[in-house]
């Protein structure tokens, strides 16, 4: 009865299930499940066939349970006011409550990722006990070496928005930067069709490699498909709104001729801020990055044309599953883990 109830659905089947069916312990299940050795191969084939029969699937809480084994995760954000890394901390610290469900822990440690020698230190000084990290990171050698010197340590590192790709981290959780910047690039050129001028871009920190990839990716296609327009390089507002206020007033008072910006990060409060003092927040096509209550407010009001935007819950819940994935030994669903460009009009705002 035990048998036919399982197999037809009725509960969860158990390792108690397997063993009884199969007619062994639940501790030779447990090896057989587990690939360990010490079982004769007469008795792995009877438990194979009892897994097979009753659709057992092994329950990585209870096994953690039963070994009395948990994980504690630290996730290094960036200090600051930026809107989009609150909205990640707030994600985060809902994955958290996710995660103790899982037998694993969330620590989180703000740091200013635009100084290498902070994130680096950081990085550095990650405690042993720490089963994985997920790092906003710039790519900078300090930090490169901080994130290889813990991959040595058998501490995983997950890269989170920003990438160190030549580093030894273990994923990177992020939209396709490159590709973020052509899609902005293309939205611009359709946007200001048929038009001659300026562009501006203002990019928190090249040094960032999410943002210096979304410039490269603007750059190649505005320059190729809209010789009309001509891109000046980028100016830095390290994602401050005061710092991209006075950067934005920059670009309007250097080229009179200046009909769009592209803000390749944060600091939207300060675009917007010196558009309207100059009187042209509907004069200049502005694309944007991230949705949050302050771009939300500015395309509504038709001073932001699009938003490229990323799911924080996503990148937040993806971070913690790769962790916990990799120090579980379970398999990893590459596209589930795959973070999608949203693009935003005004008429299409969640």
């Amino acid at each position: 009865m035990t048998d036919t109830g399982a197999a037809a659905g009725i509960g969860r089947a158990t390792l108690e299930d397997v063993a009884r069916a199969a007619g062994v312990s639940v501790a030779t299940v447990d090896r057989v499940v587990n690939r360990r050795d010490g079982v004769r191969d007469k008795t792995i084939a009877r438990v194979e066939a009892a897994v097979s029969r009753l659709g057992y699937r092994p329950d990585p809480t209870a096994a953690r349970l039963a070994r009395n084994q948990s994980f504690r995760f630290l996730f290094i954000l960036p200090s600051g006011a930026n809107s989009f890394m609150t909205l990640l901390a707030e994600q985060v610290a809902r994955t958290a409550d996710w995660l103790a469900s899982q037998r694993a822990v969330i620590d989180v440690q703000h740091v200013d990722v635009f100084e290498p020698d902070a994130l680096a230190r950081a990085l550095e000084t990650v405690l042993p006990g720490y089963a994985g990290v997920a790092t906003i990171a710039l790519d900078h050698p300090r930090v490169r070496a901080a994130i290889d010197e813990l991959a040595e340590r058998g501490i995983p590192v997950v890269t989170l928005v920003s990438d160190v790709p030549s580093a030894k981290r273990l994923h990177y959780v992020g939209i396709d930067n490159p590709a973020a910047g052509r899609t902005a690039a293309t939205l611009m050129g359709r946007f200001l069709h048929g038009k001659s001028g300026a562009v501006g871009v203002i990019a928190g920190s090249l040094a960032l490699r999410d943002h210096a990839e979304r410039q490269f990716g603007f750059n190649q296609v505005l320059t190729v498909e809209y010789p009309q327009l001509t891109v000046f390089p980028a100016v830095e507002g390290r994602d401050d709104n005061e710092l991209t206020y006075h950067a934005t007033v920059s670009l309007l008072r250097e080229k009179p001729d200046l009909i769009g910006i592209y803000n390749v990060g944060a600091g939207n409060r300060g675009i917007a801020a010196a558009l309207n003092e100059a009187g042209r927040s509907n004069a200049i096509v502005w694309i944007a990055h991230e949705l949050t209550a302050h771009t939300r407010r500015f395309l509504v009001r038709g001073e932001v044309d699009a938003i490229i935007s990323q799911n924080p819950g996503h990148e937040a819940r993806s971070a913690a599953r790769v962790l916990l994935a990799y120090c579980s030994g379970d398999p990893l669903f590459p596209d589930q883990e795959r973070i999608g460009i949203d693009i935003f009009l005004r008429d299409n705002l969640p």
